[in-house]
């Protein structure tokens, strides 16, 4: 039998200066890793392969046509909407994804964002590096209004891994969770409530529910609206689902008092997005909340879990 060719067709959208072992990934066959491909074409780089790893490169029906030896491809991510399912499917091509390993990752970036905003991190920081505090006739600061998060309610829009670990960062801050999902919750002991009591009654929003056609723009100024002026919204799900002009007027505007995101409908963004313009009491992350080193060591082992299970016939828990 010939060793199993593996290809990972962008390597650096994981890596960052070799900080992730590959060596469960490598032991298994004879592999070859790309940094990032110089265009959109992956069948150049992965002809001989069997099995491949991709991220964001964009996979499909036409490339499929061209791999006749590709059975296995596996996604360095848990969403999967760059590989083209149907055609894998038509073309006995198995695909494996990851779920979970970020969840830590992406809890720790929603709470940074919350805690940024409750204690006007940087606003107080901005304070001491232009010199105020040094001209200060007391002894510290006292210019914005910092709030406690215990006794606040905290609304969660989709209640999966994440929005679960997020319930549970909360209630040891002292909140309040309203959570709400579309599938029943009637084993998380939590009480599924409806988009507008969460909207009008929490005092931080948080978005972790999935990008689908019934939650594009789900997020619109209508449900801006229904938000206390003195809310916060944070976003480390899709950037679709939030609409961004809606967002950076009801910024500006003093609709809402906040907001966090760390993904936006474009990635990487094109000039004109209304979010990357001057917005008021917004803070911007480059899609970064899942990539602590430890979620990235996670992410690449759970793939060369996949390639494991592959080899040993059991594909039942694949996409398909």
């Amino acid at each position: 039998m010939s060793e199993l060719r593996i290809v990972f067709l962008d390597e650096n959208t994981v890596m960052l200066d070799d900080d992730i072992d590959l060596s469960e990934i490598k032991k298994l066959g004879n592999y070859e890793g790309y940094s990032l491909l110089p265009d959109d074409d992956p069948v150049p780089y992965c002809k001989e392969a069997e099995v491949v790893i991709l991220n964001k490169v964009k996979i499909g029906e036409k490339h499929f046509k061209q791999l006749p030896l590709l059975r296995l491809i596996c996604e360095a991510a848990t969403g999967y909407d760059n590989v083209d399912i149907e055609g894998a499917k038509k073309h006995g091509i198995h695909v494996a994804n990851v779920a979970g390993y970020a969840t830590n990752s992406v809890v720790q970036l929603i709470f940074s964002m919350i805690l940024a905003f409750s204690q006007k991190l940087f606003e107080y920081n901005q304070e001491v590096k232009s010199g105020e505090w040094q001209r200060s006739k007391t002894f510290g600061i006292l210019k914005y209004h910092t709030f406690e998060l215990a006794g606040k309610t905290i609304g969660i829009i989709g209640f999966g891994n994440i929005g679960r670990k997020v319930a549970d960062v909360a209630e040891s801050f002292g909140m309040k969770v309203m959570p709400y999902d579309v599938k029943e919750l009637d084993e998380s002991g939590y009480r599924n409530y409806s988009l507008d009591e969460i909207v009008s009654r929490a005092d931080v929003v948080v978005v972790t529910c999935p990008l689908t056609e019934k939650t594009r723009n789900l997020i619109d100024m209508g449900v801006l609206k229904k938000m206390k002026n003195s809310a916060i919204l944070i976003n480390t799900a899709r950037g679709g689902i939030v609409n961004e002009k809606d967002l950076a007027e009801a910024l500006n505007r003093g609709i809402i008092a906040g907001a966090g995101v760390d993904t936006l409908s474009k990635e990487p963004p094109v000039d004109g997005n209304p979010l990357l313009e001057d917005v008021k009491n917004l803070i911007i992350t480059p899609h970064c909340a899942w990539a602590t080193v430890e979620a990235r060591q996670r992410l690449m082992n759970g793939v060369a879990e996949n390639i494991r299970k592959y080899l040993r016939g059991e594909t039942s828990g694949f996409i398909c």
